[in-house]
């Protein structure tokens, strides 16, 4: 049987005598937990994954910035290209009117007195805009605001002058003198009717087969 004193501890095994006193001995409190260390390391990983949380957060949202940043690249041109158009559809609706209003002081100015005169009364009639807004309102039961009787005034404007043309037609036609009579006027809805240029105000009675 062996001596014990002479028994050498294992270099695996745990034993109190191997540790060092201050090892042994905790502070004034009681003895050194291993609780404290493992709650140390904790925060240290904790700190570290933080790290690489905000690292990844600054890479995603400058990834989200530079993407933005080549979508708003992407729809600059076309946003230029619609401005360069409509910029030149305006400048062709100007040159447009600016053509048209030449034309119309250049043929105003070769009016004879009797058509300058008939001109003028032409632009001067203008159906009355309370009468067409009750006309409205009564057939569509609600209100409606006032470029919608401005337009529909106009239309009406265009619809009686050309009634009036083809009533001055037909007049011509059976050899009678103007002023109109409401003969020609009748003749003249008929007419207009007959080549679909009024539309027809009956109900059709569609039958299914």
């Amino acid at each position: 049987m062996a001596d014990p004193a002479r028994v050498k501890p294992e270099s695996g095994s745990f034993s109190e005598t191997s540790k060092p006193a201050d090892q042994i001995k905790g502070s004034s409190d009681g003895p050194v937990s291993i609780s404290t260390t493992s709650e140390s390391t904790a925060t240290r990983t904790n700190t570290k994954e933080d790290k690489k949380r905000s690292a990844e957060h600054t890479t995603a949202a400058a990834g989200g910035e530079e993407e933005e940043e080549g979508s708003s690249s992407l729809h600059t041109p076309a946003s230029k290209k619609l401005k360069v158009e409509h910029e030149k559809k305006k400048e062709k609706r100007q040159k447009v009117d600016e053509d048209e209003i030449q034309k119309m002081q250049v043929l105003v100015s070769s009016f004879s007195e009797e058509q300058l005169n008939r001109y003028e009364m032409y632009r001067r009639a203008a159906f009355p805009k309370a009468a067409i807004k009750r006309l409205i309102q009564s057939i569509t039961g609600s209100s409606v605001s006032q470029n919608v009787v401005i337009a529909m005034s106009g239309i009406a404007k265009v619809f009686a002058g050309e009634i009036v043309e083809e009533a001055l037609d037909v007049c011509e036609k059976w050899g009678d003198t103007p002023p109109l009579q409401p003969k020609h006027m009748r003749e003249a809805v008929r007419r207009l009717k007959s080549r679909e240029q009024i539309p027809n105000t009956k109900h059709k009675h569609i039958l299914f087969h």
